[in-house]
Formats: structure tokens, C-alpha cells, sequence
């Protein structure tokens, strides 16, 4: 397989704008591919901290500190909101708790597929302003989307945990449903992207388990201590699926 060539790498970082349109995109697509050629232009600093500067800059007009651009290896700029929102439905979820008498808690419907639409943001182009700049570091594919999964597990967790104090959900119920849809959502968005991935299955959760677990006030049979060990399985059988195919995640999906 052909490379990139240093020169035309050089002069794509520094943001020539003599390229040709079409050796543009067919390095840019060759980059998403290549490990090697992303190395590259890794390699380029001198060329890539002004587009990296450029990019903050039009993401808040204020200077960005050093330790939030080190943030953002783990989480996305925009990804901020969005789980801003996630927290704000586990809190709705805990004040549903202690305002309504259900033999059921909210937060336990809810805590399973809620860290898995933070992660639906782990690796999307379109929540993502650095796209370009991410797709071309060596760190491009499965190990920045799990750096990002964790990033979102260890906020969502902790926040599910205190939201579920006032309605008892205990977190030996939720804890695995939720790594299997985590590991689940980024298994199947291999095929169809892992925001689409993560909206599928959080609507298959809805309408099979939240929806029934409301109407009958009763608590869904795959949340009961017996589930756990398939639940377990399905974790592990999605993340061997993630190790064998972690080549896939060098291309951003929608």
C-alpha cells in the first residue's frame, strides 16, 4: 500500500491551500486508514499546535487552559452539555423517586442506558470540532473511544449512585446492565455507528422494559439478581468482539 508523502503531509498541516481538492480528500481518507501516515503527522508539531489553536479558538472566545485541552483527550469539547443532560434525566429520575410511590424505582429503569448516550458521543463527527485533527493522531480508534467511555462511566456512575440512594436502587442491579449496554452500544456501532447504536437500544430498553416496569409498577425480570450472570456475558462477549475487530474505530462514524 502507498504512502503519504512527507512533503504533502508538511504542507497539508500548515494549511496550504495549493493542494488540489481531490488530493485533499484522498489524503484525509487515506489518513483515517493508515496508522503509519497518522504517525506522520503526528510527527508535524510544529504545524499541528496552530490548528489545534485555531479549532479552540473557534470553540469559545475565551483562551482555553492548558489542563482543559488535556480534558479533551478524554472527553469531547461538545460533549460537555450532553452529559450535562444525562445527569440532569438521572436527577429527574431521582425527584420521580421520591415524589411518586412506586414499588419500582426510576433511577433503576433509567441507570442502565444512561452512560451509554454519553458514550454515544465518544467517537462521532459531528459532536466532535477536532474531527480532522483527532482521526490523523496515533491514538485515533479503539483506545481514544475507550478513553472516552471511561471518561463518561466514571462521571455517570458515581452521579447514578446518588440519584439512587432516595428511591434504594441499588447499584448490584444496574451496575453490569449498564457495562453491556456501554460495551453493546460500541459493539454494534461497529456496524451503524455508535450513536446510532446507542439511540436503538436505549429505545429497545424503553419499549420492552421501562414502559411494561411503569404500567405494572413491578421491577422488569432482567433487573432481578438472577440476570446478572447473562448480562456478565454479554459484556464479555461484546468486548471480545471490540478486541477482535479494534481496527474498525480508526474511522469516525456518525
Amino acid at each position: 500500500m502507498s504512502h503519504v508523502s512527507g512533503d504533502l503531509v508538511r504542507r497539508y498541516v500548515n494549511g496550504d491551500n495549493g493542494i488540489p481538492a481531490d488530493q485533499v480528500w484522498a489524503l484525509e481518507a487515506h489518513m483515517e486508514t493508515c496508522a503509519s501516515c497518522r504517525q506522520l503527522l503526528a510527527s508535524h508539531a510544529d504545524g499541528i499546535a496552530p490548528l489545534l489553536d485555531t479549532v479552540w479558538a473557534g470553540i469559545t472566545p475565551a483562551e482555553v487552559p492548558a489542563r482543559r485541552r488535556r480534558l479533551s483527550t478524554w472527553i469531547t469539547p461538545a460533549g460537555f452539555p450532553w452529559v450535562g443532560t444525562i445527569i440532569l434525566i438521572a436527577a429527574v429520575a431521582m425527584l420521580l423517586d421520591t415524589l411518586m410511590v412506586l414499588d419500582t424505582s426510576v433511577v433503576l429503569l433509567v441507570a442502565p442506558v444512561a452512560p451509554m448516550l454519553g458514550v454515544a458521543l465518544a467517537w462521532n463527527k459531528k459532536a466532535d470540532p477536532m474531527y480532522e485533527l483527532v482521526a490523523g493522531t496515533p491514538r485515533a480508534g479503539l483506545e481514544l473511544v475507550l478513553r472516552r467511555t471511561v471518561a463518561v462511566l466514571v462521571i455517570m456512575i458515581p452521579v447514578l449512585f446518588l440519584a439512587g440512594l432516595p428511591g434504594r436502587a441499588s447499584p448490584a442491579l444496574w451496575l453490569l446492565p449498564s457495562l453491556a449496554f456501554t460495551a453493546g452500544a460500541l459493539t454494534l456501532g461497529l456496524l451503524i455507528g455508535v450513536t446510532r447504536a446507542a439511540v436503538v437500544l436505549a429505545g429497545v430498553w424503553t419499549l420492552v422494559s421501562v414502559a411494561p416496569a411503569l404500567a405494572e409498577n413491578d421491577l422488569p425480570h432482567v433487573l432481578l439478581p438472577g440476570s446478572l450472570p447473562y448480562w456478565a456475558l454479554i459484556t464479555v462477549g461484546c468486548v471480545a468482539v471490540l478486541g477482535l475487530r479494534a481496527d474498525s474505530f480508526a474511522r469516525l462514524l456518525r
